[in-house]
């Protein structure tokens, strides 16, 4: 059999599923949000002055870096999720983000002193950040991963590796509220190392709980 004629009958395959591919990306996600939610705030919860630091530019920075990563992530991952879908578009514009980030520590060097800069990237939870990202997304990434099985994803792989961007995501979403950390240099460099944990986890357990 050709190659793109089973790619085809793998794709009419996950359109004539019991369950639409869009109702369970759907319940997958609502799942893992509520998961990442309990996690969240049984295990550190909001900071004190979380309403006083919403009315901050650098506070607010931080949920529009992690939402546009959710965003992007899911629409990334629905596309793998289906065989022979073209990605091109999804993936490039998943480098919105740290072009967004990019801008954001570039305005951050030209505002901040130079003596700060190094306090500034530091900060003050890098253990609980690495810590507490990973912990929070565990849960969300088993849900995306679970969910890809409903698909035929041909790049399991890398599905498995966007599934743990996409968990990161709302895991660092969530731990935004906690931190207290809202230089554009700590979300840069600790959120993605965080976040990075769950991808290369999503990359090795991809292939294995996401094949068909």
């Amino acid at each position: 059999m050709r190659t793109d004629h089973l790619i085809n009958l793998l794709a009419q395959d996950t359109s004539t599923r019991s369950m639409p591919l869009s109702r369970v990306w759907g319940i997958a996600f609502v799942i893992a949000t509520f998961a990442a939610a309990i996690a969240f705030f049984v295990l550190i919860g909001p900071r004190p002055d979380f309403l006083t630091a919403a009315h901050t530019v650098r506070f607010v920075f931080k949920f529009v870096t992690t939402l546009a990563l959710v965003v992007l992530a899911l629409v990334l991952l629905r596309a793998l999720a289906r065989p022979g879908a073209d990605i091109s578009r999804p993936a490039w514009l998943m480098l919105v983000v740290p072009a967004f980030l990019a801008v954001a520590v570039a305005a951050e060097f030209a505002t901040l002193p130079f003596t700060q800069w190094q306090s500034a990237w530091w900060g003050s939870n890098i253990v609980i950040c690495l810590t507490f990202i990973p912990l929070i997304g565990v849960v969300p990434l088993a849900v995306f991963l679970l969910a890809l099985r409903h698909g035929a994803p041909s790049r399991p792989r890398l599905a498995g590796g966007v599934a743990g961007l996409l968990a990161g995501g709302i895991a660092a979403t969530f731990y935004a509220a906690h931190c207290t950390d809202d230089s554009p240099l700590f979300v840069a460099t600790w959120y993605s190392v965080a976040i990075s944990s769950l991808v290369l986890l999503g990359t090795l357990f991809g292939p294995k709980i996401a094949r068909w």
